[in-house]
Order: C-alpha cells, then structure tokens, then sequence
C-alpha cells in the first residue's frame, strides 16, 4: 500500500479540511481568511488556457522514429548519419477548423505534428494528412480560415462563406478535391498517411542543398468513412479518433508509419515546369520517387493530457543542423506564425514545458526573465553576447551555404501568386485516377455541401470543376440541378 499523502495548497500548506468553507458560525457569511478557498476558485477560474485558432481538437502520442535508410549523401544530421539511429518523439494529431469540443470525423483535414528529440535539438516537422493545402500566400490564411470557424453575425458554421472563398480562389481546387473525397474523412489517426506538405532543404557535409518532401505512409493501411458514416459517428462518438488511437496503444497495438523523401535538385528546380515551392503543388512521384528514411512508431500514452497534449508546442522553424528551409511563402509565414502563437497561448517560456524541452541536447541561450520561468533563469551568467565570462557563443560550423533565387534577386514586391499558375491539371488529374465509385462519392460529397449555398457562387465554383475536368463540373452541376454547356465551358 501506497504511503499516505496528505493534501497541501500550492505552496505546502497542509489541509485540514478540504470539505467545508470557512464561515461565522454554521450558517453565517464566508470569510476572507479562507486562504484555501480562495486559491482552489482563483486556480479553477484559470484553469483553461486558449485553445487554439487552428487544430484545437487533437490527440497525442510518445514513440521513437527509427533510421533504416541512408540519407547521409543529402543531410550532415547525425540522426540521419546511419541506419540503426533512433530518437524519441510525440506526435500531435488534429482537425483543422472546430473547436476544442468538435467532433473528430468532421470533414476536414488532419493535423501531423511531430517533434523529435534528438541530440542536435528537437526538430518539428508540422504537417497535415494531405500533401497540398488551400492557399499558396499567406496574406490569405487569416481570411481562409476565417471562413472555416463561424459566421460573425450567426455563430454557425456557414457553408457559403467557404464557398465563396474557394470560388474566387482556384488555388484551393486541388486540396478541396481532396477534402471532399474519401480522404476527407478518415477511420481515425492511424489509417491515414503524413506530409510535411512545404518543401524544405537537405544540406549535406560538403555544403550542398537539395530540396526536400517529407512522407509518412500509414502501415496500418488507408482506411476512410464514408460521409454519412462521418456525420453519423459525429453524434454517436465524437471523439472517436482519440478514443482509437489511445485504447490502440493501451493495448499494445502500436501504429507504425513508413518514413519516405522526395528529393529535388536546385537545378531540378530551377527547370521545374512550374513552381516547386508551391503550396498547392505535389511533386510527380515518377520523376522523384519516394526514398527509405526509417519507420516512426507510436507505443505509449500521455499520462496527462492538458501536460503532455495541451500544451505540447510544434513550430517548422525547429529544424537541424543539416536540414534548412525553402522559398515557399506559406513555409516563411509559418515560421514566425507558429512560435507567436505559442507565446501568447503558453507564455514566453513555453520551451521550459516538459513536454517541449529539448531532452537529448544540453541548451545555451541568452533568455532571461519572463513570466513562468522554471528554471535558474541563467543562474549568475552573463545576459549578453559577446561577452569575456565564458558565456555561449556562436559556432560558424553550422552556418548554411548561401541560396541564389532564381531571376532578379534584388526584385522585391507583392506578386500576383495566380499569374502563370495551372491551378486545374493536378486536381483534374486526381479526379481521372479515382474510381467510378469513387468520383461519385467525391461530386455527391460536394454536392451535399454546397446545397444551401447562393447560385451565383455554385456556379462560381462549378466553373471550376470544369477546368479541372468536364466530367467533374457537369456531375456536381447535375447534382446542383444547375444545366451547364460542357462541350463550350471547358
């Protein structure tokens, strides 16, 4: 039997009763004094933190990424210096637009956060189920976003809104043809597969880059919903997925994932048939094809959620030595977005959070103050560098080679990001690949969606389809009850 603990405040103070206020007599007013009292209703009117503007919803999970492939000819990270190395890690996965109390099997795509901890610090590969996403600058996440959460005036969630946006924004047509597909409704976290969707960079020892897609492929197979079964299990277990891939691992069925790369030159690139560093772009696996890096497993639960899930923090910029970023405009928006969230929803010091600390790497900064420091707050070392006190420095080893842009470097302006862009082929192309079973699935999807939505913006959107391809604008068109001329508007 475990040694008996007795009940203390915050600070140490023993408890002698923690069933009954502090009052004049059994029946008369409180008092003040009730120390106690007081500090159990300030820490419960505390007690929520803001939940987040994206991803709110989300389940979390420990395991290790194991290397079994070679990739040292393209990254100096010692993670990746042979097969046979391994890190720890936690993975957080989400919905996208509902709030903290949504239902897991909404339509939307899903978060694949990670953060591994390894001995040149902890690198973050923040992804999503999908390879693409809506929008290509982000000038327009706000707005985008905006229109996925709740009507200003109603509080609903608004079907036209999002339409609306999608219709005057062809970029979105490649994702929203993903989302409306089968895929747009996963059996849960473990059946689905993990992008880092942006484009990053490799960087050898001898200083070369190379481009870089980063693919987790589920070894528990793909596996969807269908919609109804979606909007179903919506009121029936709305946190099915937590309940899934918690009780999976509880009972030792751990989910595994096959690590993959795409790899592009800076030659490649610079001769690419459009912009490689496009958000709403793939690259054809035919002219780079997947390459081995390791197997990422998942085998032990959180033992607190709001600790370990709550407030476990994931931002691109966390990358290492050997790795680096790309042109994408979305990548550089989110590697200042991710860490200002953070900061306003956790504190200054959120990297003081277990959960987000560096663990296999010693960490030298010159941080100070701030509320919720933990720590020794740099004991009585120097604040500043340089400095002659044998404080931290810097170590040229671990600079990255210089990047030359394509075209004239010293051009700097607001481009329009739908000039010279092919905003249908690729969409165009996944609806060819599907079934016949599955194209009807994907237009009746849509279809369901966009019912309620004015005219005028479906055949906006309709227009769309077309581009894509005929056969997609006419069935969502029929769906619609919305006559359209194929043979003259595609």
């Amino acid at each position: 039997m475990s040694e008996k603990k007795t009940l203390t405040t915050a600070f140490g103070h023993p408890i002698g009763d923690n069933q009954n206020t502090k009052t004049v007599g059994p029946r008369g007013p409180v008092l003040m004094e009730d120390f106690h009292l007081i500090e159990k209703m300030a820490h419960f009117n505390r007690e929520r933190i803001p939940e987040r503007v994206v991803h709110a919803k989300g389940s979390g999970a420990y395991g290790r990424l194991k290397i079994t492939g070679d990739i040292s000819g393209y990254t100096h990270a010692k993670l990746f210096s042979k097969p046979g190395n391994f890190c720890e890690c936690v993975v957080r996965f989400s919905t996208v637009g509902g709030e903290k109390g949504s239902a897991d099997t909404a339509r939307d795509p899903r978060g694949f956060a990670c953060k591994f901890y390894t001995e040149e610090g902890n690198w973050d590969l923040v992804g999503n189920n999908t390879p693409v996403f809506f929008i290509r600058d982000p000038l327009k996440f706000g707005d985008f976003i905006h229109t996925q959460k709740r009507d200003p005036q109603t509080n609903l969630k608004s079907p036209t809104m999002m339409w609306d946006f999608w219709s005057l924004s062809p970029e979105s047509l490649h994702q929203v043809t993903i989302l409306f597909s089968d895929r747009g409704t996963p059996y849960g976290y473990r059946h689905m597969d993990g992008f880092s969707s942006h484009t990053y960079s490799l960087i050898n020892a001898k200083g070369e880059r190379v481009w870089v897609k980063w693919h987790f492929k589920t070894k528990q197979g793909i596996k969807n919903f269908t919609g109804p079964e979606a909007v179903k299990l919506a009121g029936e277990q709305p946190d099915f997925a937590q309940d899934d891939l918690f009780h999976a691992i509880e009972k030792g069925d751990h989910p595994k994932w096959h690590v993959s790369v795409q790899i592009m030159t800076e030659d490649q690139a610079t001769k690419f048939k459009y912009n490689p560093f496009d958000l709403t772009k793939v690259w054809p696996h035919g002219q780079y094809p997947l390459i081995e890096v390791g197997e990422m497993e998942l085998n032990r639960n959180p033992e607190n959620y709001f600790a370990e899930v709550e407030q476990a923090s994931y931002e691109p910029a966390n990358v290492l030595p050997g790795m680096g970023f790309s042109p994408d405009k979305m990548l550089q928006a989110r590697i200042l977005s991710y860490p200002d969230a953070h900061r306003y929803r956790l504190g200054i010091n959120y990297n003081q959070i277990p959960v987000n600390q560096a663990k296999a790497c010693p960490v030298h900064t010159y941080h100070r103050d701030g509320t919720m420091r933990v720590d020794d707050n740099g004991g009585i070392g120097p604040n500043y560098e340089p400095n002659s006190f044998g404080g931290p420095v810097e170590d040229p080893a671990y600079r990255d080679p210089t990047l030359t842009i394509p075209g004239d470097t010293h051009l700097i302006g607001r481009f329009n990001h739908r000039e010279g862009n092919d905003d249908y082929t690729q969409p165009g192309d996944l609806f060819r690949l599907m079934p016949a079973d599955a194209k009807a699935r994907l237009i009746e999807n849509i279809v369901v969606s966009m019912k309620s939505v004015p005219q005028r913006i479906q055949e906006k959107q309709i227009q769309h389809f077309l581009k894509a391809d005929p056969a997609y604008g006419a069935g969502v068109a029929k769906g619609l009850g919305i006559e359209v001329n194929v043979a003259v508007t595609a």
